[in-house]
């Protein structure tokens, strides 16, 4: 309605969960936060004017945003650490030209070549469970706000929509470091000793009260953390570098077609004859044609009839029928029905080591730069 009436919005807003946190829906949400927060705290700050502080408030508010921060850097650095967020370059990116990636197509393909630096990264994120601590806080902080910092500007130049996240968490982090502030400028430039003020946790009447208070703590902490590590785990057999490879994983380089019995020939300016074909999953397989263009197709595989099955996701639907053989370990080939044409297509498999992104390895040595 805010969208609509107020701020003049002409198209319907994205409200459901598309894998981006920086929709219009998510801005307009953020105002309205802003806006609510800063009429709450004016209509507060009149109605209680006397209150001399809010220093039991404040603790607990700190609270919730360590655990917040806490948790979410954990989350994205256990995912890391194993190396889901940012996996081994797919098949199709090999193949790519590298001007038509998107910026975050890039920084997901240079993330996700080296495992080392996704460890790294995570191992950092996941140091924010020193947050969860009264005496570690103020260094988790730190190394939440390194990371923070880290992701926020990888969000903001390689245009990653998750802008505002990011973003919070930076000033999250700011907001736990705040009361040390001078504290932390005098340590690093006057070479000073300095003292870091611990939060004084409210006084409980009954020790039983502050055994209770403990121990839910303790519960929520490694009730969290092992759920996170425990999804992550398990989906690193789904989805990361100890998934199955689907049958046929790999890139294929048409060498012959035959549509009708009559062969095809291989005409960059064609639209329909097959130039590559890319499988890097059990479900699904991406054709590139001659002109460059790019078909998609659901698979369905019966290794023990030695057929599959291609229904074409595109709007012209197609769908192929067809037997395959192995001549030898390089080749491949497909015969039977394109819809209700007989139709024959001989493969030449790419050894994916000929790509150098893949046979470079690690040197300690070099003498000279290897930039290609």
């Amino acid at each position: 309605m805010i969208a609509i009436n107020v701020l003049k919005h002409e198209y319907n807003l994205t409200i459901f969960t598309n894998g981006s946190g920086d929709t219009t829906y998510d801005y307009i949400l953020l105002l309205l936060f802003v806006i609510f927060s800063a009429f709450g705290c004016l209509v507060w700050s009149i109605l209680d004017s006397k209150s001399k502080d809010y220093n039991k408030l404040y603790y607990w508010l700190i609270v919730l945003v360590r655990f917040y921060l806490s948790f979410t850097l954990i989350l994205y650095g256990s995912v890391k650490v194993i190396q889901l967020q940012f996996p081994q370059p797919y098949l199709s990116r090999l193949i790519q030209p590298f001007g038509d990636s998107s910026p975050m197509g890039l920084a997901w393909t240079f993330l996700g070549f080296s495992k080392g630096y996704n460890i790294f990264m995570g191992i950092i994120e996941v140091s924010a469970i020193l947050l969860l601590f009264k005496r570690t806080m103020v260094v988790g902080a730190f190394l939440s706000l390194a990371a923070s910092v880290h992701v926020m500007a990888m969000n903001y130049f390689f245009d990653v929509p998750v802008k505002i996240l990011s973003t919070t968490l930076v000033f999250m982090c700011l907001f736990i470091l705040a009361p040390n502030m001078l504290t932390i400028y005098r340590f690093f430039l006057t070479n000073q000793p300095q003292k870091i003020t611990l939060l004084e946790v409210p006084a409980f009447r009954k020790r039983w009260h502050f055994i209770l208070f403990r121990s839910f703590k303790y519960l929520i902490i490694v009730w969290t953390i092992g759920i996170m590590f425990s999804n992550a785990l398990k989906r690193q057999y789904t989805y990361g570098s100890l998934a199955p490879k689907p049958f046929l994983y790999g890139i294929y380089y048409v060498e012959i077609v035959k549509l009708k019995g009559k062969e095809v020939l291989p005409l960059t300016t064609d639209s329909t004859r097959w130039k590559k074909m890319i499988i890097s999953r059990t479900d699904y397989a991406q054709i590139k044609l001659m002109n460059d263009s790019t078909l998609n197709f659901a698979t369905v595989f019966d290794r023990g009839k030695k057929e599959l099955i291609l229904n074409s996701r595109n709007k012209d639907f197609e769908k192929y029928t067809l037997k395959y053989s192995f001549p030898d370990k390089d080749h491949l080939i497909f015969y039977g029905k394109k819809n209700t044409d007989s139709i024959y297509i001989s493969f030449k498999r790419k050894d994916l080591k000929e790509f150098r992104l893949i046979n470079r390895g690690f040197h300690w040595i070099n003498e000279y730069p290897y930039n290609r």
